[in-house]
């Protein structure tokens, strides 16, 4: 799995170029080993079970005349969409590199991410449009039907979204479909306390209240989400690396002066590359110290895509060198 490369070439005026990475190696430390195959059967049964339970809502919705269910229905139809979107982001992201796409296709993982976000976001003020028009115009609702296919709701949402848990810490990916299911789970326990409270007490406005409280926690859930995701698809360094100890890592390798032109930035929501200009006077070890450099960022930060220009410094400055220069 672990392949490293490296080449220097000697220019006139004493540069040294190097590049060195470890492809495909920087999920296969800590909590990033999940390789996108694992999840391959998790997003067939999510989207299966899924589809299958929006029909059964809603027949349901049509039969008790329930507009609880159908608008949960279209709800839960969005989600298997957001579902079928990060699984074919994952696929795509196996695809091998092109002449022209370099990177492959690993970048969609980040832009189905974000869009999971979007649409989760989306969702949440659709159903607070509906709880506010709810206060106005309360409805009462047919418990005993509505408690039942709740119930097979947050069954089948919470079995799915315990499909994606494990993944859901290192992949913004798998986070985005975990986060989907989540709330759909929230949404249908909502829906059963709502109904439950109703038909005790025939508090009509019970129902838009517990509605509300569902949106803030899905908000809460996926703000993160959303965050990370803009980060990523705007070439921030993940969250899980700090590049001030990069930097000092860096700067700490034997021969190392200074370090300028120092760029992370994320390839995919597992994979994160980096590159940096590093100027080393006395650098006579050909090869070696590439190879070691980027092992290091490999094994310390799962940076598994590194590429590193080695200068001797002197008369020529580089171009890059200032700090405010991309």
């Amino acid at each position: 799995m672990k392949a490293t490369m490296g080449h220097d070439h000697h220019h006139g005026h004493n540069h040294q170029h190097g590049h060195g990475h470890d492809h495909g190696h920087s999920h296969a430390h800590g909590h990033h080993h999940h390789a996108p195959t694992d999840f391959g059967r998790a997003f067939a049964i999510g989207v299966a079970l899924n589809l299958a339970f929006v029909i059964v809502e809603a027949a349901a919705g049509l039969w008790t005349n329930s507009l609880a269910l159908l608008a949960d229905a279209g709800h839960n139809l969005s989600d298997v969409l957001g579902l079928i979107l990060a699984w074919v982001a994952v696929e795509l992201a196996k695809r091998a590199p092109t002449a022209r796409r370099t990177y492959g296709l690993r970048k969609g993982t980040i832009l189905a991410s974000l869009a999971n976000a979007a649409t989760l976001i989306f969702a949440i003020g659709a159903i607070a449009w509906e709880a506010v028009r709810r206060f106005s115009d309360p409805q009462p609702i047919e418990a005993g039907p509505v408690m039942v296919v709740a119930a097979i709701g947050v069954a089948i949402n919470t079995g799915t979204a315990l499909m994606f848990m494990k993944g859901s810490k290192g992949d913004l990916n798998i986070r985005g479909a975990f986060l989907h299911m989540a709330a759909d789970a929230a949404v249908s326990a909502g829906v059963i306390v709502a109904a439950l409270v109703m038909s005790v007490t025939s508090w009509v406005w019970i129902d838009p209240v517990v509605s509300l409280v569902i949106v803030l926690v899905i908000l809460l859930g996926t703000w993160g989400l959303l965050r990370d995701s803009l980060d990523l698809a705007l070439d921030a360094a993940p969250r899980d690396i700090d590049p001030t100890a990069v930097r000092a890592w860096l700067e700490s390798l034997p021969g190392v002066t200074e370090v300028h032109d120092l760029h992370i930035w994320a390839l995919s929501t597992t994979e994160t590359a980096l590159t940096a200009h590093i100027t080393r006077p006395e650098g006579d070890d050909g090869d070696t110290f590439l190879h070691e450099a980027c092992s290091g960022l490999n094994n310390k930060f799962r940076i598994g895509h590194a590429t590193l220009q080695v200068e001797r410094g002197g008369a020529v400055d580089c171009r890059l060198a200032p700090a405010h220069v991309v």
